[in-house]
């Protein structure tokens, strides 16, 4: 599976500085640095190199400056990371290329040296705030089928572990979550349920996903959805 590479391209992209996390925005997984404007790098990961993962790489580029994609590379040699005319296809793009081994050391075939052009402003801006409003690294880059423990998600949990006690006015959440109100009254998950005016309850489906991400009781130590720096 694809998760079994994203660990050592995170631990990877992290010697050089970058904060990564996975399944950012639909990104296998996103780097940003401390600059400011901060340095956008996103990476796509396969099993193999083919096609495919260059064109999530091409979709991807329009909010990154720079975009590689990272694979396993063929234990005999035959993989497309020998082909070259699939790295001239890399270079001409500026897509970067990283072949991870079966040991986890990960490799630079190709460099992303080429500015890629930014023509998504709006779509990177939701990245960087995706990225930074979410609480560590809670979803593994490269999964699929699963639910992504997006930061709204984590507000959610955040929510409902405060509501596991008894029923709560917003307010009263506010140190859990910072967007309580919005969230309980959108109640997007059918997690609570209002039992008197301006008073909320935790239903069933609730308790259940308390159940599958026990991670959330964590998550009431201190607000989740700031943005470091102020910003």
């Amino acid at each position: 599976m694809e998760t079994t590479l994203y660990q050592p391209v995170k631990t990877f992209l992290e010697s050089f500085g970058y904060q990564v996390k996975g399944e950012v925005g639909g990104c296998d997984l996103m780097g940003l640095s401390e600059a400011d404007p901060p340095v956008v790098v996103i990476c796509e990961l396969k099993l193999a190199f083919n096609l495919e993962l260059i064109l999530q790489a091409v979709d991807r580029a329009n909010a990154s400056d720079e975009v590689w994609i990272a694979a396993r590379i063929s234990a005999r040699g035959r993989g497309r990371e020998a082909d070259r005319r699939y790295r001239d296809l890399c270079r001409r793009l500026g897509i970067g290329m990283l072949g991870v081994s079966d040991t986890g050391e990960v490799s630079v075939i190709v460099s992303s040296v080429s500015p890629m052009p930014r023509t998504n402003p709006k779509r990177r801006t939701r990245l960087i705030r995706e990225h930074r409003k979410r609480r560590g690294d809670p979803a593994v880059g490269g999964s699929a089928r699963i639910p992504v423990m997006t930061a709204y998600r984590q507000q959610a949990l955040a929510c409902a572990a405060a509501l596991s006690s008894g029923p709560l006015r917003p307010r009263d959440l506010k140190a859990a979550a910072a967007n309580a109100g919005p969230i309980l009254l959108a109640n997007h998950y059918g997690w609570f349920e209002r039992v008197e005016k301006g008073v909320y309850a935790l239903t069933d489906l609730g308790r259940q996903a308390l159940e599958r991400w026990p991670q959330a009781e964590a998550l009431q130590a201190e607000p989740v959805g700031t943005v470091p720096n102020g910003q």
